[in-house]
């Protein structure tokens, strides 16, 4: 098994290498997917967004007229 410094050692020249290639590491928060309350929580906002529909048109309307997507490479 290797030892905490070989491994602190790999890990280091890994976001080394990493940040040369120009890459930055970041760390986040996400919901955790596997808890019960996650899917209640989807299912509550899944219905609060059925009983709005009627404006979805009108915010995806909005989104389309104010992209920006000149600097885009495809």
């Amino acid at each position: 098994m290797p030892n905490r410094n070989s491994i602190r050692e790999s890990v280091q020249k890994y976001r080394d290498r990493m940040r040369r290639s120009g890459f930055r590491l970041i760390q986040m928060w996400v919901p955790d997917t596997r808890a019960d309350e996650f899917a209640e929580e989807c299912r509550r906002q899944s219905l609060e967004a059925s009983r709005h529909h009627e404006l979805e048109n009108d915010v995806m309307d909005w989104a389309d007229r104010n992209r920006d997507t000149e600097d885009w490479t495809p």
